[in-house]
């Protein structure tokens, strides 16, 4: 009987790293739709556009990560419900930009406290220097992505 390879959950740092971050994604939309009618993909377009103003859907979905259907459905729920504004682009017609309008912005700064307080809940056990070190690492990591995604198994794998 042949011996099968299992990977090791507790050291797997691709699913540990999941793990973790659909935990959080999880509670943070659970808090953010219950006390401010957004989910946590619209915390993260209007994040994003809180710094970085007048921005295409392409460059959210390559800042994110998200697939564009999902940032293109959280567009049109934040502007239906006026949080953003979108606009041709005077330079160049096929561009269409979007930012946060006042109420946007107003939200976003309601939403930032919570995120906060629940970022200083997650790292309270750690110190300045290992969370200095965690942000290194995780920033390696982020480097890493493009190589491991272009990576192609061998047909016999």
């Amino acid at each position: 009987m042949a011996k099968t390879n299992k990977l090791n959950l507790d050291r797997y740092v691709p699913a540990m790293l999941t793990f973790l971050a659909n935990k959080l994604a999880t509670g943070a939309s659970l808090s953010y739709r219950k006390h401010f009618g957004i989910g946590v993909v619209e915390w993260r377009l209007i994040a994003l556009l809180a710094v970085e103003d007048q921005i295409t859907a392409n460059r959210i979905c390559q800042v994110i990560g998200l697939d564009k259907s999902a940032v293109s459905r959280s567009l049109q729920a934040l502007e239906a419900a006026g949080r953003i504004t979108g606009k041709v682009d005077s330079q160049d017609a096929r561009r269409y930009t979007v930012s946060l309008t006042p109420e946007g912005k107003a939200l976003h700064d309601r939403v930032l406290k919570v995120a906060l307080e629940r970022e200083r809940r997650l790292l309270g056990g750690l110190s300045p220097a290992e969370v200095d070190t965690l942000v290194d690492l995780l920033g390696r990591l982020q480097t890493k992505v493009a190589y491991v995604n272009e990576y192609d198994p061998p047909a016999e794998a």
